[in-house]
């Protein structure tokens, strides 16, 4: 930016080089690399910012494993490095146990699953895959990024303010979150995550209606931009009501209003003063309408992604493409009319129960066609098992145990006795952790080549894969058994305190190892993914001989993405086509006469 003047032009103002160029050379590298316009790297700010939140929200997980499988033990190894205010002589207190809980959840939801989804395949993703040069926004683009890195960074500071972090449960639920240390920060925190989304929000849907290529209809799209476009609905639609919640409880917390404080509490025995007649279950409302459709916008993207690798892997097109894209989108609306089924215990009345448990049946049936077209697509297949097909065949099984196991949930009769049970802590990681993180780790294995121009090392992502599916199984499964047993979540000692739990406390410690196990499983991909970046096999444009738009790019692509703009002749999916000359027939390829 600097030399400009010095060598761009003459005193007279006539440009020595070619403007293209110079373009180029103008950028320096804060410009280029940290405070990038370009969706490419914005998408792999997100993607490598959401993987280090990951495996921090995993690290707080496996301390918290330790105490549910040894509680009143001192921690190894970092137990001394805790401080006393948190785990005095190694031995964690309940609040320090609730502080790992409530921020493991916000952290793997907020900072690290959604912006992985979301921020890292959306961005990079999507424009590639319609055809586009960028955005429709850069500039948005780049302040949605720098929004949820300031979101992020607030709250991991939150640890280390005095009282320690939010302690009341990634959902907040006042009053306790109204009067609890530590959850002004994680609101504040809030406040900044969902102003990113929104924003990145705004910029997909506009991208994906008016910067598609030339013959890119919306029946032409790829599945994986259909549950991006519907997800960034969902983030656009549903989270102003939590931002707005979000403000109203740092009120009740800062300036004493009593939105969410009912008359008459008690606190360790001396009334509270304040004006009261508020509603807590208003929170859960609040929360929740958000909260439901999130759990979407957690599972469509990687169903997109999951998609993409099946059709590429089996060299057949999607079985069912038309039924899988108005599934995705009836998914979206029906999301909205189901949020109360977390709500059964709150005493809302049974015609409500009758409501909300109906629709959420109805809308278990979308998801379920859309499961059922990827299980036939592999039907007579020649299935070719890379790397990413082996993540994203897992997370077929995976999201059906997921999506079953939540049946009795959205009942009312058997949601009241498995109600705030690990059996609920199973449901849902079954679908958010074998499930989406499964199809994003599909998903880096799969476009690594497309933004770095080299492959991943097939051995290291093979044996990620298989010690991964066999730790993660560890861990969940047990907790239907033991929730079924009726052992409580959220107990700082692992439900030692009830007799009515002595005999499935055995499972903690199996899924305490397995937990760590599947941490050192980790060590497989992270190995493979800074050494491929340098020395994986440089493969060119197309290294897995796919259809969609993205691969007609250079690897890695340039400035606006395409040397030539590129012109859609066809769907996304023709592959294998009886008397083609190979079993793939690009979107971007013209008919041979």
């Amino acid at each position: 930016m600097d030399n400009v003047s010095s060598h761009g032009t003459t005193a007279h103002g006539h440009v020595h080089e070619h403007p293209h160029e110079h373009a180029h050379e103008e950028l320096g590298w804060w410009r280029k690399y940290v405070f990038s316009v370009d969706h490419k790297v914005i998408g792999i700010q997100y993607a490598i910012t959401g993987l280090l939140f990951l495996l921090f929200g995993f690290c707080l997980m496996m301390i918290m494993r330790w105490q549910l499988a040894y509680p009143g033990r001192p921690i190894p190894l970092i137990g001394q490095w805790l401080g006393q205010a948190r785990a005095p002589m190694g031995i964690m207190l309940p609040e320090f146990y609730n502080q790992l809980g409530a921020m493991h959840g916000t952290i793997m939801v907020f900072m690290g699953v959604v912006p992985l989804a979301v921020g890292g395949f959306g961005n990079f993703v999507l424009p590639l895959q319609i055809g586009a040069p960028d955005m429709a926004f850069p500039k948005i683009n780049m302040a949605s990024y720098w929004a949820y890195f300031l979101g992020g960074v607030t709250m991991l500071l939150s640890f280390f303010q005095r009282g320690g972090a939010a302690q009341s449960g990634w959902t907040s639920y006042p009053p306790l979150a109204d009067i609890a240390d530590g959850q002004t920060v994680w609101l504040i925190g809030m406040v900044f995550l969902i102003t990113s989304s929104l924003l990145g929000s705004i910029n997909f849907i506009v991208t994906t209606v008016q910067l598609r290529a030339k013959g890119l209809s919306w029946m032409r799209l790829p599945f994986f931009v259909w549950a991006q476009f519907v997800t960034s609905f969902l983030l656009l639609l549903a989270f102003p009501p939590l931002e707005a919640a979000a403000v109203l409880q740092l009120m009740d917390r800062l300036v004493g209003t009593s939105f969410f404080l009912p008359s008459g509490l008690v606190i360790s025995g001396k009334p509270l003063a304040v004006a009261g007649g508020g509603n807590p279950v208003l929170w859960q409302h609040l929360f929740w309408f958000l909260a439901h459709p999130e759990v979407y916008v957690l599972i469509l993207p990687a169903m997109g992604i999951v998609s993409e690798i099946i059709a590429n892997n089996t060299r057949k097109p999607l079985w069912g493409y038309t039924a899988m894209v108005y599934s995705v989108v009836f998914i979206g609306f029906m999301s909205f009319v189901v949020w109360a089924h977390h709500m059964f215990m709150t005493g809302m009345g049974t015609t409500m129960s009758a409501f909300f448990q109906t629709t959420t049946m109805i809308i278990s049936i979308p998801s379920v066609v859309i499961l059922t077209a990827l299980l036939l697509s592999l039907w007579g297949a020649s299935i070719r098992f890379t790397t990413p097909m082996l993540f994203a065949l897992a997370f077929l099984p995976m999201f059906g145990i997921g999506g079953l196991t939540g049946l009795p949930l959205g009942l009312a009769p058997s949601d009241i006795h498995l109600h705030d049970t690990y059996y609920v802590i199973g449901h849902f990681h079954y679908v958010v952790a074998p499930g989406t993180i499964f199809g994003l780790f599909a998903g880096v294995y799969y476009w690594f080549p497309k933004a770095t121009g080299r492959k991943m090392n097939d051995l290291l992502g093979t044996l990620h894969f298989w010690t991964s599916f066999l730790c993660i199984n560890l861990v969940f499964m047990p907790m239907f058994i033991e929730g079924l047993a009726g052992m409580n979540r959220r107990m700082y000692d692992g439900g030692m305190q009830y007799k009515y739990n002595a005999s499935v406390l055995h499972w903690n410690v199996v899924q305490g190892y397995a937990a760590w196990g599947l941490g050192l499983a980790q060590i497989f991909f992270i190995v493979n993914f800074f050494m491929s970046i340098k020395w994986g096999k440089a493969v060119d444009r197309n290294p897995w001989e796919a259809t969609t738009l993205e691969w007609s790019a250079p690897s890695p692509p340039g400035h606006g993405n395409f040397l030539t703009e590129p012109i859609v002749y066809r769907g996304p999916y023709e592959y294998s086509v009886p008397g083609a000359a190979r079993d793939f027939s690009p979107q971007f390829e013209p008919e041979k006469a």
